[in-house]
């Protein structure tokens, strides 16, 4: 399996296995000893240098008393970690997608993000992030921890040590509409273009009534890997998909380069976000 331990899928493997050891308590030495496997070999499986079988997966699963819901989800990863493209469906793929959206975050060497509508998950506030949460009505306790859960992931772009390239194309149609009150619109607009005068960190306004162009088929995100191949991954409502065939991903650079001559500058972008900012405070003021 070692062609596959670098795909999305087998990094969620991995982490989900780290996760679940450390939610039981239980030591990689100790557990090593509970399988009498070496305490090397179940680092190496969490860290995603080795991907372990379904027999060992399930070894783990019991040594740890996994519940069976997670158990069940844990074991149809490592069931289909071979699987290069990879879809997660319905509400129930929700933490699987994530999983692996996270990973490929931790692990690239460069993110570019298209979204047509919002502002891109790295560069929300979370008051911004929380607005999005509750207006799918989940119950504030999970609202909360998706939003903790959020700011976590913004740290691979605001780290101190070898922060990851992010660069954001988004539609100028997401600068005017409001999500939340006028004030967390304002301060989201802000924030990118705090966000964007980092060295790391490239936001790019894609101007309205310019017509078609490749960016109507929806959002997406481009991962380049330094030990692996890119991957782009459809992040949509309650699914997603992860794919890394090379000429699928040839397809999405050439339509980046063609979001990126369309787009404004980042210093005209960061004119446009200041002018919808401010006029989101005087909404606030009316």
């Amino acid at each position: 399996m070692a062609a596959s331990s670098r795909s999305p899928r087998a990094r969620a493997l991995c982490s989900a296995l780290r996760e679940a050891r450390i939610a039981s308590g239980t030591g990689v030495r100790e557990l090593g000893r509970m399988l009498g496997i070496s305490n090397t070999m179940i680092s190496l499986w969490e860290n995603g240098h080795r991907v372990p079988n379904v027999e060992q997966v399930a070894m783990i699963l019991a040594a740890v008393r996994v519940a069976p819901d997670e158990r069940e989800r844990i074991l149809s990863l490592a069931r289909n970690v071979e699987e290069p493209n990879w879809l997660t469906v319905g509400i129930e793929g929700l933490p699987q997608q994530l999983a692996g959206a996270i990973e490929c975050e931790r692990a690239a060497s460069s993110i570019v993000e298209w979204i047509p509508l919002g502002v891109p998950g790295l560069l929300q506030t979370s008051d911004y992030a929380r607005a999005v949460k509750r207006s799918d009505d989940l119950p504030e306790k999970d609202v909360e921890l998706r939003v903790m859960v959020a700011a976590g992931r913004r740290d691979v772009i605001t780290r101190v040590n070898d922060p990851v390239r992010f660069e954001a194309l988004l539609s100028q149609a997401t600068l005017s509409e409001p999500v939340g009150s006028p004030e967390v619109m304002a301060d989201q607009l802000r924030h990118l273009n705090l966000l964007g005068s980092r060295a790391n960190v490239t936001v790019r306004v894609v101007p309205q009534g310019i017509g078609w162009h490749p960016g109507w088929a929806g959002p997406f995100i481009l991962f380049e890997l330094p030990d692996a191949p890119p991957v782009v991954h459809f992040e949509h409502y309650s699914s997603g998909a992860f794919v890394p065939t090379e000429h699928d991903v040839a397809a999405y650079r050439t339509a980046l380069d063609r979001l990126r001559d369309l787009a404004r500058s980042p210093e005209e972008s960061a004119d446009l976000i200041a002018k919808a900012a401010h006029e989101m405070e005087v909404r606030r003021d009316d």
